[in-house]
C-alpha cells in the first residue's frame, strides 16, 4: 500500500521535532532522540546520557523528555494541528517515551498551546540574581493553573516555617552531594568552558563561585573549572517566589507528565516576562527529599523546586546538531 504524504503535516512534524530540542534538560544532557514518520513524531529516551550518580532512577531524564514532548505539542498547535499523545505505548520498545499522532480538527485548547510557541525561544534557565520585586499572586495562580492542566501538582512555599525548612534542607542536600567524589566527577563531565561543545552546562550560564553568592537556597555549583561568566552574587533568597512541582504518583509515567507540566509552567514564566531557576538538590538526596515531604506535609512526590522572579536575560545554551537527534523512520 502506498502511503499518502501530506507535505503540510510533514513540515509541521519536522518543526515540532526541532522545537522539542529547545527544551530544558538536567545538566543540558539533552537525553532524547526523535523519529519522524509520515504521520507521527516519536520521542525516545537516550539512556546513554543518564546521570548515573545524580539520577540513578532516571526520574530527571524522563522529566526532561516530558519537557521536550510538551514543546512538540506546542509547535504542532502553532502549525494548526491537534496532537494525540500515546505515552509508553509500546512495551516492546521501552525507550519509546511517547508517540505524537496528529488527530482530527484542532481542539479548543490548541490556541492556548499555540500562544506559548514564541516562549520556547525566550525560555532559559536563569542562575543570575533575581530582583526584590514580588511576583504578583495572579502570576503565581497562572503558573499553578498551567501545571494543573498537565496533571501536575504545585505547592507554593509561602509560610515562613516552610521557607526555612526548604532553605535548611536544600543547604544540607547541597553539602551531601558536594562531598561525594563521584557526584563531583559527573558534574565536571557535564560542565564546559568550550564554546564549541553542544551539550552540558556552559560557563556562560554559570555564576563564578568564590564563596560570595549569599544564597539561602544554594544554586548548584556548576563552576567546576573556575571559569563561570556570571556574577558571583546570586542571592537565591528564601523570601523569593518558590514553587514546588510534583505528582501524586512516583512512576515513569508520572515523571513524563510532570515534565510536561514543568515546561508549560516555564513557558508561561517566559511569556509573562519572568525568569525561572530550578533548585533540585533537596529532591535528589533521598533523606532530604523525605524530610521535605514530612515538614511541608506533602501528599505529592516533589520533583522540582522553582525560583521565580525578574532577572537580566540569559544567553541561549547550545543544542546538539539536528542530524544527531532527529531521524526519519524507514
Amino acid at each position: 500500500m502506498t502511503t499518502v504524504i501530506n507535505p503540510q503535516l510533514t513540515t509541521a512534524l519536522r518543526r515540532a521535532a526541532v522545537r522539542a530540542t529547545r527544551a530544558p534538560s538536567v545538566h543540558n544532557t539533552q537525553p532524547w532522540r526523535f523519529v519522524l514518520t509520515p504521520d507521527s513524531l516519536e520521542i525516545h529516551a537516550d539512556w546513554r546520557r543518564q546521570l548515573r550518580v545524580l539520577d540513578p532512577r532516571g526520574r530527571q531524564l524522563l522529566l526532561s523528555c516530558g519537557c521536550a514532548l510538551f514543546n512538540a505539542r506546542v509547535a504542532l498547535a502553532a502549525s494548526g494541528f491537534d496532537a494525540e499523545v500515546e505515552r509508553f505505548a509500546d512495551h516492546a520498545r521501552p525507550d519509546l517515551v511517547a508517540r505524537i499522532v496528529v488527530a482530527g480538527p484542532p481542539m479548543a485548547d490548541v490556541a492556548e498551546l499555540a500562544r506559548l510557541d514564541a516562549a520556547i525561544d525566550q525560555r532559559h534557565t536563569n542562575r543570575r540574581q533575581f530582583s526584590d520585586e514580588n511576583v504578583p499572586v495572579e502570576v503565581v495562580a497562572a503558573l499553578v493553573d498551567a501545571a494543573n492542566i498537565e496533571g501536575g501538582d504545585v505547592f507554593p512555599i509561602v509560610r515562613p516555617e516552610h521557607r526555612l525548612a526548604a532553605a535548611r534542607l536544600s543547604q544540607r542536600a547541597d553539602q551531601i552531594e558536594n562531598v561525594d567524589p563521584a557526584y563531583r566527577a559527573e558534574l565536571r563531565a557535564w560542565t564546559t568552558d568550550d564554546l564549541r561543545r553542544a551539550d552540558g552546562v556552559p560557563a556562560s550560564a554559570t555564576p563564578h563561585v568564590d564563596g560570595g553568592a549569599e544564597d539561602d537556597l544554594p544554586i548548584r555549583d556548576f563552576d567546576t573549572r573556575g571559569m563561570g561568566w556570571l556574577p558571583t552574587r546570586t542571592r537565591s533568597s528564601l523570601r523569593q517566589c518558590l514553587l514546588l512541582l510534583g505528582s501524586v504518583e512516583d512512576t515513569p509515567m508520572a515523571w513524563v507528565r510532570a515534565g510536561e507540566a514543568l515546561e508549560r509552567m516555564l513557558l508561561e514564566v517566559a511569556r509573562l516576562g519572568y525568569a525561572a531557576s530550578p533548585l533540585t538538590q533537596v529532591i535528589e538526596v533521598a533523606s532530604t527529599n523525605e524530610q521535605l515531604r514530612n515538614e511541608l506535609r506533602l501528599s505529592m512526590h516533589p520533583h522540582v523546586l522553582l525560583r521565580i522572579g525578574r532577572a537580566p536575560a540569559m544567553l541561549a545554551t547550545r543544542r546538539r546538531m539536528l542530524v544527531d537527534v532527529i531521524t526519519e523512520a524507514e
